[in-house]
């Protein structure tokens, strides 16, 4: 019987800004969420206030950096979302209060390290595949800085972060485990934004696929006056998606070297099943992509192109009339 490893998942993301946004998705206020077609609007009501903002998520770090007494800059880090979980196994056969006291013991263990006082909401998401956990806080140092390059630090504070997590968490959970870090393995996190890129590409690129299938000589100029505003909107935003894919070619090849051997890495892997996923689904999006990206004629990709530029050209001149 093969035995699948569990981990505890704790990872950093610095805002500048984007509050609104990030309320929007933590907090549920929206009835519809198009971006994230896994969140089941109907299981948020399940969902845990483990620490509950009083107020938006920018007057909470607002109000602590103005308290604070901090010297900001414009392109100063507010505050920092923290994305806690663990492994999907992890979590089967718990009940809600089991995963609440997980995220709970998490909590405590930020709580410790940068201070209750700085965070200002730590929500658990039911309404998805994994249950995870939402927690920001403001990066303030002891000394009264904001600054997240002090708390979160560089690549080796980044690792020892995770191992201090690993060491708070497995005292709680024996069976949790610690898996290396990227900065051994190579490895990279792949983050949400891209396979929601891909989701609204994909969109599009299918009504495109299906018109361009659709034409004949019978109505090709039809067509192509339907089908021009639709290529010219796709090609800039699928090169911004391929550009960002480059960057994940790594994982992908690391990929099927794992998918050859499958058992044994499963068996022995610092991976969970979950980034394993992640980075197939993300090749197979990108594969499916390229190639109706690749099947728009010539002709229409320069036509494309043209009207770019033109409308490029026009956007100086029109601010420069205001």
């Amino acid at each position: 019987m093969i035995t699948i490893a569990q981990y505890a998942i704790m990872r950093f993301s610095k805002q500048k800004g984007g509050f609104g946004a990030l309320e929007a998705h933590h907090e549920r206020t929206k009835e519809k969420y198009k971006s994230n077609p896994d969140i089941d609007i109907e299981r948020s009501k399940h969902n845990i206030h483990i620490i509950k903002p009083e107020t938006s998520y920018k007057r909470e770090s607002d109000n602590r950096i103005e308290s604070a007494g901090c010297r900001t800059r414009k392109d100063s880090v507010r505050f920092i979302d923290t994305l806690i979980t663990a492994s999907p196994d992890f979590f089967k056969g718990k009940k809600r209060e089991e995963i609440k006291a997980y995220f709970k013991t998490a909590v405590d263990f930020l709580s410790k390290k940068i201070g209750r006082h700085n965070i200002f909401t730590a929500v658990v998401h039911l309404d998805e595949r994994t249950p995870h956990m939402h927690l920001c806080f403001t990066p303030i140092t002891e000394d009264g800085r904001l600054s997240a390059k002090d708390i979160i630090g560089n690549r080796t504070q980044l690792t020892k972060w995770q191992d201090a997590f690993f060491s708070h968490m497995v005292k709680a959970y024996p069976d949790i485990e610690r898996g290396e870090s990227a900065s051994k393995t190579g490895r990279r996190h792949i983050p949400m934004r891209v396979f929601k890129q891909a989701v609204n590409l994909t969109k599009q690129a299918e009504k495109i696929k299906e018109t361009l299938d659709s034409i004949n000589p019978l109505n090709a100029g039809k067509k192509r006056d339907e089908l021009m505003p639709m290529i010219t909107r796709f090609i800039p935003n699928m090169e911004v998606y391929l550009s960002t894919v480059k960057k994940y070619k790594g994982e992908f090849e690391r990929q099927e070297k794992i998918n050859a051997s499958l058992k044994k890495e499963i068996e022995s892997s610092k991976i969970t099943i979950n980034e394993r996923m992640d980075a197939i689904q993300l090749q197979r999006n990108f594969d499916k992509l390229k190639a109706i990206y690749d099947a728009i004629p010539e002709e229409y990709r320069r036509e494309a192109a043209q009207s770019l530029r033109v409308k490029q050209q026009r956007q100086p001149r029109e601010r420069g009339d205001r």
